[in-house]
């Protein structure tokens, strides 16, 4: 049966939501909400890449990402000793984020770049270096795959893709607003922020 021009765009509209918002959500951004009580899958071992890297850390806080219902991705947050989340960005730590669907790396470098803006003001140029080094860093991603980033004060931010090193940000102002995308006070998903320092129970 034919389709009226208003359910054809309310089909329209649909996909585009879903498009973009599974996109906003792989960052931690404010479209996708944690599943509370719903127990986080996969080994609690540190992975094999942070050993060298971050060795000793304890998973910290744990935390799965839906989207109107979907399920976008799983995320850790691994510490080491000493780490407080009062001062987050004063420690060394780890994001694991494991994904249950496929993702455009182009996406994800994009819209990590807008969540950033909510931290401090950035200039053209910044953005344009930045959001080069995240094309460079960031892969297309499908179901299963698992990204670590290492985040180290007063340095660039390190990645792997399941367990291979890729190209990470050079620049340590932009790791330091890449991942308080995640745990910063300025953060648009503070209940994300919350189940991953530990504090939602």
């Amino acid at each position: 049966m034919p389709q009226s021009p208003h359910t054809e765009r309310l089909g329209s509209t649909r996909r585009q939501a879903l498009h973009w918002g599974a996109g906003w959500a792989l960052a931690g951004l404010a479209l996708a909400l944690p599943a509370h009580g719903a127990a986080v899958q996969g080994s609690t071992a540190l992975p094999a890449e942070l050993q060298e890297a971050l060795p000793m850390a304890q998973a910290l806080g744990t935390a799965k990402m839906r989207f109107l219902g979907l399920e976008i991705y799983q995320a850790r947050l691994w510490v080491g000793s000493g780490f407080n989340a009062s001062v987050w960005a004063q420690s060394p730590f780890a994001l694991e984020l494991t994904y249950a669907r496929t993702l455009s790396g182009r996406l994800i470098a994009e819209r990590s770049l807008k969540e950033m803006r909510r931290q401090a003001n950035l200039d053209a140029q910044q953005e344009a270096s930045w959001l080069a080094d995240m094309l460079l860093s960031f892969p297309d991603v499908r179901s299963g795959d698992r990204i670590t980033g290492l985040y180290t004060p007063a340095q660039g931010g390190r990645f792997w893709l399941n367990g291979q090193a890729r190209l990470g940000l050079r620049d340590a102002e932009c790791s330091r607003l890449f991942f308080g995308i995640w745990l910063s006070d300025a953060s648009s998903e503070p209940q994300l922020r919350a189940s991953l320092l530990g504090r939602d129970s």
